[in-house]
């Protein structure tokens, strides 16, 4: 993938014309998941977590109201039982066919962060795949305790076109959303590639006394 030009996102907008409500049913039963993340609780190596993972394949992965509220849900019972949380983002960003609804759910899960992170003093992991985009990014994607990426992840807010239209300025770095180049610039704090990617949350999570 040339991660120098516009990613290719398939949102469905691709697809014949045809009511919202019938492009979800459609994904739904592509992919047989009801929405494009996943939430549950579970073990990592013994170390009791909440986990959410995002599916690029639903949607391109984009956070609509669904997708807010099972986070929301997720970190409030994070919350409530003093778990730490890891989620793993694949996102095109925020489903702009529920207009501003996709967009309330950015200050809504960053709300709910707050009190997990500030308040409750509790630990958020989260991990980028490529690609991470959008109003994830803006979001929960960027909100954690510790940042992780994938080896030559795409990540970005606005993709490449969209900035130089909009600065009216030509980038000159063709690797400039890729996550070698944004952890050289100080957004992340690890790369790390999938195949050991278990043992260093083991470890982090060892780190700060989750056992």
């Amino acid at each position: 993938m040339d991660h120098g030009t516009s990613h290719q996102i398939d949102t469905g907008l691709d697809r014949e014309e045809k009511p919202y409500i019938d492009h979800v049913t459609s994904y739904q039963i592509d992919t047989g998941l009801t929405d494009a993340i996943q939430t549950g609780i579970g073990r990592l190596n013994g170390i009791p977590i909440a986990i959410g993972v995002m599916d690029f394949q639903f949607m391109g992965g984009s956070m609509g109201s669904v997708v807010g509220e099972k986070m929301t849900r997720l970190i409030e019972y994070a919350i409530k039982e003093s778990l730490p949380l890891i989620t793993v983002c694949a996102s095109g960003g925020a489903r702009m066919q529920e207009g501003s609804f996709s967009l309330m759910q950015m200050g809504k899960i960053a709300s709910a962060l707050n009190i997990y992170q500030r308040k409750k003093k509790l630990f958020y992991i989260s991990i980028l795949t490529s690609p991470t985009t959008g109003g994830v990014t803006a979001s929960f994607g960027m909100l954690p305790n510790i940042i992780i990426a994938e080896p030559k992840a795409y990540i970005a807010f606005a993709g490449r076109r969209v900035i130089e239209q909009t600065l009216n300025l030509t980038i000159e770095d063709e690797d400039f959303q890729t996550a070698e180049y944004l952890f050289h610039h100080g957004l992340f704090d690890q790369i790390v590639p999938r195949s050991i990617l278990k043992g260093v949350l083991r470890d982090i999570l060892k780190l700060y006394k989750f056992h």
